[in-house]
């Protein structure tokens, strides 16, 4: 875990007391100006900037997505709610580019001493911004990469996709799973493989069928990919897409049975819905305001890449939907209940890619670095991942 130095310790402390003197109203927007607070020690003024009434959270999408921004912005509404002397500065639609930068650059401006960049992408734009404003703490969404005050955190959220996989590989007729992804980073491969891993414990001659969209959001595309999934005899699809409504959508227009990703969907389909891995970001969100506006970032378990699992309630599985059986709601619940205690690990060797090849070795547990770094897929995968 990499540790902040002595500057930021320093920063850490002005943030706990700046944050005593902030505004008493919140704001939704990242374009408001800075309000006039008490004048603090000549040290904390240097390192405090504009004052620290705020806190930023940037989205790749907007925030009714269905999906993985409408989480996030979840989790916003939890620090506006847990911090009312707060304003929260969102942005939506901030694309992976440098205008990310520009969007920070605003929110500092405008007060915020703690950034939520919270797409894989903006990791890079984070970094810059976060080298020029050390008084500044970010919590990066899902990143590798840290630096003395920005930490990255995500969840073991293969760990409700496999969930979803053993009930997706119970209700499927025809054991053709279909899979619409965006792009091949290490996190998108583990969850396909988690689903497969899952549909095969329960059938072993189910397959899964990946398609990749190259975008986080482009329903046009998963328009397409779904209705080929369907014509090829695909009767459960599922996803790794931020804007997750067209797919589930076009499953239940068709007759498909859907499993979501990122967010609660089943009004979407109240016919075919079977379940949905989700974040639970309110909780951690507050904790993470909380641990820097207290100044105790460095040394924190933020300070560094910080995993929530099933068993910290970071991730999880959603109700299942109408047509799921007593059966295969009691068979998830036991599987859930041993991912927990960590008496089952689907990546626990021998784990065999497409080829055959032995990846993970009999025997061997993979740490959460390690499976952070899959790049290949498993047995029973139908596709090929871009280079």
């Amino acid at each position: 875990m990499r540790k902040v130095g002595r500057k930021l310790a320093l920063i850490s402390s002005s943030l706990a007391f700046m944050f005593t003197f902030v505004a008493c109203s919140s704001s939704t927007t990242s374009t408001t100006s800075p309000e006039t607070t008490a004048a603090p020690s000549q040290a904390a003024s240097a390192a405090a900037g504009t004052g620290g009434k705020a806190v930023g959270f940037i989205f790749v999408g907007a925030k009714d997505d269905y999906g993985y921004n409408q989480a996030a912005y979840i989790g916003s509404q939890a620090v506006e709610k847990a911090f009312p002397n707060l304003k929260v500065l969102r942005s939506e639609n901030v694309p992976e580019t440098a205008e990310a930068e520009r969007v920070m650059e605003e929110m500092i401006r405008n007060g915020a001493k703690i950034i939520f960049p919270t797409s894989y992408g903006h990791l890079d734009p984070a970094l810059n911004v976060a080298k020029r404003h050390p008084d500044v703490l970010f919590y990066h969404q899902g990143g590798l990469k840290t630096a003395e005050n920005l930490g990255t955190y995500f969840g073991t959220i293969w760990e409700p996709v496999y969930l979803a996989g053993i009930a997706a590989g119970k209700m499927s007729k025809s054991g053709k799973l279909g899979y619409i992804v965006s792009v091949p980073i290490p996190q998108v491969l583990l969850n396909v493989n988690a689903f497969e891993m899952g549909a095969k414990s329960v059938n072993p001659s189910a397959t899964t069928t990946v398609v990749f969209t190259g975008s986080w959001c482009d329903p046009a595309q998963q328009a397409n990919a779904a209705n080929s999934m369907i014509d090829q005899g695909i009767d459960v699809l599922s996803q790794h897409q931020d804007c997750t409504k067209t797919v589930i959508e076009t499953a239940e227009r068709r007759g498909a049975l859907s499993v979501g990703y990122h967010a609660e969907a089943s009004v979407l389909a109240p016919k075919g819905w079977i379940t949905s891995s989700i974040w639970n970001w309110s909780d951690l969100y507050v904790d993470m305001v909380k641990t820097g506006v207290e100044g105790k970032f460095k040394g924190s378990k933020y300070d560094g890449k910080y995993r929530g699992q099933l068993k910290d309630n970071v991730v999880q599985l959603t109700s299942f939907g109408s047509q799921v059986p007593d059966d295969v709601k009691k068979l998830v619940d036991k599987s859930k209940a041993e991912l927990v205690a960590g008496t089952l690990n689907p990546f626990n060797g021998p784990v065999k890619d497409q080829k055959g090849a032995v990846k993970i070795e009999a025997g061997a547990k993979l740490e959460l670095d390690k499976l952070e770094a899959t790049d290949y897929f498993v047995e029973g995968v139908i596709g090929s991942i871009p280079k």
